[in-house]
């Protein structure tokens, strides 16, 4: 055992093992997020890498394991995007991974060596302050926006969307990196154990009183939504992932049976995948007259998505469009925040011949410039004058929903990853968060259910139940405190589904005050800096000034002048 221990030893004295191992620490908690979404794991994922840190002979060294670290993660939870992207995964995966380099510096700085309990303590703040720094730096949408934060994991846990009620999945993260930090000091450091349990204490009781009395979503009302998704439609599909068949007339012909089968089901919204429709309907009035014919025939508003260059102004937009039985009611929503080579190429110019290495996108997207919340049913009241409700409770709205007033607020895509969008859409008076997704271009990977798993994070955070509808999978449907609300459609699904959704009212802690815990990190990061400037113009201060030389005589003599 011990010549085990020091033959590991030894290895990692080695600059190329120990770069290995910490690549491989830092890919740890991949298995914690979906598809195998070992949630529970992601509490102790991270404690090889912050003992193989600890353990750096110098700073910059720990600062070297905190970059290939953070290579492995991003790496391992973007692993999907090899087959499009190939050797430019690894090089995104490089240049964010170095963002971990501080954060190696500062696990070295408080735990190496035996820690004073002062200084533990101050590392259960410090240290997941600064991996939410991290998260919040790469959260940028040109930096490939907020997928894979540590906090996400816990997507399926009551708990833990209780928690991010009020904080948020950052709350999660910083939860999550403390409860990392006591559990490698208990077992690196015997000397301060009672610090790191009182710090494993302190996270429990915070849990437990979150769960007591942060208050629940006020449950008022019920909406009737249907999702369709027409699954893989032949060969083919973008890089962005909005493709999702060969043909685009194939993929709207199915979409246009799946939702005819809801005749007669009493929905109140019907939503179709991101790029559902790949022509502009100005320029096709027939998809369009077809689409309100759909409309009067279920007696229901369908949210599709357009994928296609605009008739109105240049260049190719990504745009929810809501369908009422006259036709396109005017409500649009065009996608803001675009997927960094899936939607558009960076500085294309220079970074252009992307689009020859994997699957970038062949012409830039163009984004939009401002959220919209819709509101559903008033096309329908125009279907009813013509005659066509039949099977329709033409009494008044009893909570059941049929529809009318009811406001939407659509996301696309990747939208989804961001928690300031469903929060300011929640803020500006949606009862129900929508986003029209398609991940088809990575269907047998990870990447659908990750995506899937998201809707039920913005969902608790905002205190609104969420609709995920995607063209091939997964689609799912999640209530106001991020719980599951009937069955996913997965992968494998070609199919619509209908869902009754519970409305809920009232301001969510974290829909109220945003993103508190970063703002709280940035303190704990600030005053760090504070008391380290402080500390090192004290030590500079107490230090002994040299002597001054002595002056020498002419003849010599550097104490008796004249001798």
């Amino acid at each position: 055992m011990n010549l085990s221990a020091t033959g590991w030893r030894r290895r990692l004295g080695s600059p190329w093992w120990r770069g290995a191992a910490a690549a491989l620490a830092g890919a740890l908690p991949m298995p914690s997020f979906p598809a195998p979404s070992l949630w529970w794991f992601a509490y102790v994922a991270l404690v090889p890498w912050i003992l193989l840190v600890r353990s750096a002979p110098t700073g910059r060294r720990a600062a070297y394991d905190g970059w290939l670290g953070g290579l492995g993660f991003m790496l391992a939870v973007h692993h999907w995007l090899l087959p499009s992207l190939h050797v430019f995964t690894v090089v995104i995966a490089a240049l964010l991974g170095a963002l971990w380099a501080p954060w190696g510096w500062l696990v070295r700085r408080f735990l190496a060596g035996a820690p004073s309990p002062g200084r533990l303590v101050a590392a259960l703040f410090v240290l997941p302050s600064g991996w939410l720094m991290v998260e919040l730096v790469r959260s940028w949408e040109g930096l490939g926006g907020p997928w894979g934060l540590l906090g996400s994991s816990q997507w399926d846990v009551e708990p833990a969307l209780r928690l991010a009620s009020v904080g948020g999945v950052w709350l999660l993260s910083f939860l999550l990196v403390g409860v990392n930090v006591a559990l490698a000091v208990l077992v690196a450091v015997r000397s301060s154990r009672v610090p790191a349990v009182a710090g494993l204490v302190a996270t429990a009781a915070v849990t437990s009183a979150v769960w007591a009395w942060s208050p629940r979503p006020e449950v008022d009302g019920q909406a009737r939504i249907a999702v369709v998704q027409p699954g893989v439609i032949g060969v083919g599909g973008s890089g962005g992932g909005g493709g999702g068949g060969s043909g685009p007339e194939k993929r709207f012909a199915r979409e246009e049976a799946l939702t005819r089968e809801l005749a007669g089901q009493d929905v109140d919204l019907v939503v179709w995948g991101e790029s559902s429709v790949g022509f502009d309907l100005a320029d096709r009035p027939d998809l369009a007259d077809r689409l309100a014919a759909l409309s009067r025939e279920i007696d229901a508003d369908i949210m599709v998505n357009v994928d296609a260059h605009r008739s109105d102004r240049p260049g190719i937009y990504k745009s929810s469009v809501l369908v009422g039985p006259q036709g396109p009611t005017g409500d649009r929503y065009d996608k803001m925040r675009l997927v960094p080579f899936g939607e558009y190429v960076p500085a294309r110019a220079l970074l252009g011949w992307a689009t020859s290495v994997g699957k970038a996108a062949g012409e830039d997207r163009m984004r939009g410039t401002e959220q919209v919340v819709m509101t559903v049913g008033d096309g329908q009241d125009q279907g009813q004058e013509q005659g066509q409700d039949e099977g329709r409770d033409e009494g008044p709205d009893d909570g059941d929903g049929d529809g009318d007033g009811l406001r939407v607020g659509p996301m696309v895509c990747f939208e989804s990853a961001f928690p300031d969008i469903s929060r300011h859409l929640a803020r500006d008076s949606a009862e129900v968060l929508l986003a029209q997704s398609s991940t088809s271009s990575f269907q047998s990977s990870w990447a659908p259910e990750q995506h899937a798993s998201l809707a039920a994070l913005r969902a608790a955070e905002t205190g609104r139940p969420m609709v995920h509808a995607t063209l091939t999978g997964v689609s799912a449907v999640y209530g106001p405190s991020g719980e599951r609300v009937g069955p996913r459609l997965g992968t494998d699904a070609s199919a619509s589904a209908v869902y009754d959704l519970p409305l809920a009212h009232g301001v969510t802690p974290y829909a109220r005050f945003g993103e508190w815990p970063v703002y709280a990190a940035l303190l704990i990061l600030a005053a760090l800096g504070v008391t380290e400037g402080v500390r090192s113009l004290r030590l500079r201060r107490s230090a002994p000034s040299p002597h001054a030389p002595l002056a020498h005589t002419v003849h010599g003599s550097p104490a008796r002048p004249g001798r």
